[in-house]
């Protein structure tokens, strides 16, 4: 909590970046001696194991029964990268070999170029890559036309984009002649025109809510007809999905050696749906988001730390990459590298539409 990282002063911050600093690099409790030694602080082995108990307390480091010394928690390594992470852009040298595996060679096709950039952040940092491939264009809608059939059956006729027609037989509650029918199209054409399928349904309940007396039985049934139609257009979600690699770069990771952990983790690749969701909540996200063990809200990932960050062409955001890792991974390295490799997969993807 807030009030809680307030109370951390300067000698408590120094203390803490070093022993998070320590435990990323060398994986071993740090203890009071280490934390002297590397401070830099002329603070007696006293001192600090008070400062220390006092972190513990907050909720910021725990020590192992097996050990002494101490290590970060969840909580710790989000107050590091919040407030203490010393974050250097990447080398030009770096960025130099980043852009060559985007070069003018490699095929145009989003998926190849997607399942490249997973590639690339799998190996640059010894982690798995996630990258979701690029979401389809969601078609809006250019024109609404009703043709009267036997009995109450109507015909809707759907073009979108201008180009692509979809057919819809509906039944309504009486039968309309060709003009009512011309009449509802028309005012349908006014509401829903330049809209996709889930803004029109958004249109069409709001209203359906707001319906007032002025609206008449022609327009209420041109409303509903509608919903009908929209309510059959497949979602802007549909077949999304993702292209992991490096998965078993995490087997080597002693952190999380277990390997019921490791299968449950590759179940959850497999299975998708949770975790499409935990990328979909960058999508939107200014910059580089982190979820630090506990806060994916994914049992399965407690042990995992995920980068993300989306990466978008002129139009907007095409989706999202990111590293899954252990959460004593060395964030200072790893968040620049998924920052400047979403920024040239979006610009290769751009350049190639």
């Amino acid at each position: 909590m807030a009030h809680d990282y307030d109370s951390l002063n300067d000698r408590a911050q120094q203390l803490l970046r070093v022993l998070v600093e320590s435990y990323i690099r060398d994986g071993q409790p740090v203890g009071s001696r280490a934390l002297s030694r590397e401070s830099g602080l002329s603070l007696s082995s006293a001192t600090i194991r008070n400062v220390m108990a006092d972190l513990e307390e907050l909720g910021f480091v725990v020590s192992p029964h097996t050990s002494a010394g101490r290590i970060p928690t969840d909580r710790g390594y989000r107050f590091f990268v919040d407030t203490l992470l010393r974050s250097r852009p990447l080398e030009g040298v770096a960025v130099d070999e980043l852009r060559q595996q985007f070069g003018p060679n490699l095929t145009g096709d989003p998926k190849a170029l997607v399942a490249n950039a997973s590639q690339l952040l799998s190996n640059v940092t010894r982690l798995a890559g996630v990258v979701t491939v690029p979401r389809p264009k969601v078609a809006s809608i250019t024109q609404i036309e009703f043709v009267a059939l036997s009995e109450n059956r109507v015909l809707v006729v759907m073009v979108f984009d201008d180009r692509e027609v979809q057919n819809r037989i509906i039944h309504l509650s009486r039968h309309y002649s060709g003009e009512e029918l011309r009449r509802a199209a028309y005012y349908l054409n006014e509401q829903l025109v330049g809209r996709t399928p889930e803004e029109a349904r958004r249109e069409i309940l709001q209203q359906l809510q707001d319906a007032h007396a002025h609206m008449n039985a022609l327009m209420l049934d041109a409303i509903g007809a509608a919903q009908q139609v929209v309510d059959q257009a497949p979602t802007p979600t549909a077949g999304l999905e993702y292209i992991v690699a490096g998965e078993t770069n995490l087997m080597g990771v002693a952190q999380l050696s277990n390997v019921e952990k490791l299968k449950r983790l590759f179940e959850a690749f497999n299975e998708r749906r949770d975790f499409l969701h935990l990328l979909d909540q960058s999508l939107h996200a200014e910059g580089v988001q982190i979820f630090i063990g506990q806060e994916s809200g994914y049992q399965v990932l407690d042990d995992y730390s995920i980068v993300t960050a989306p990466y978008s062409d002129t139009d907007g955001v095409l989706g999202v990459i990111g590293v899954i890792g252990p959460t004593r991974m060395a964030y200072e390295r790893v968040i620049p590298i998924v920052d400047m490799t979403a920024r040239l997969l979006g610009s290769a993807l751009n350049s190639r539409r």
